[in-house]
């Protein structure tokens, strides 16, 4: 616990934003690459940010070119809440959202026959479920650094 607290002391500010950027990047990054992509006033910024991260053991720098390269992933902060597929990262609760939204969609279809007591209590509690992990999921994805 005691690690988890200290990384994640470390990356707050620009250094969580450089980690996020190359997380969602998933590719080499140069200096200058993430200097112009997070609009960082200098190169020495990007480059130290960079560096920062790749002290904390979660970048490499390769040896031909000196580009960066992500090596390890941390789950900390909001990134908790994220799901990773490919390049993309999503809120968890998206999925949930989806799945819940789609099984809500097919009962309201297929087996809703008439508006019985029992019907109208799944309707109400289905659509306050769906509407919930809606809520949750872009609450989560305005907490993302940029």
């Amino acid at each position: 616990m005691g690690d988890e607290n200290q990384l994640e002391y470390a990356l707050r500010g620009k250094a969580w934003k450089v980690y996020w950027y190359l997380l969602k990047n998933g590719s080499p990054v140069s200096v200058r690459e993430v200097q112009r992509a997070l609009r960082f006033s200098s190169p020495s910024v990007a480059y130290h940010h960079l560096e920062q991260l790749r002290e904390l053991g979660l970048v490499q720098k390769e040896d031909v070119g000196g580009h960066y390269v992500l090596v390890s992933e941390v789950k900390i902060g909001v990134l908790r809440h994220y799901v990773r597929l490919g390049k993309l990262l999503f809120p968890r609760y998206f999925f949930y959202a989806l799945f819940s939204t789609v099984f809500y969609a097919a009962f309201l279809l297929f087996l809703v026959q008439d508006f019985t007591r029992e019907n109208l209590f799944i309707i109400t509690f289905g659509a306050i479920v769906c509407a919930i992990f809606w809520y949750e999921a872009y609450r989560v994805w305005t907490m993302r650094p940029f």
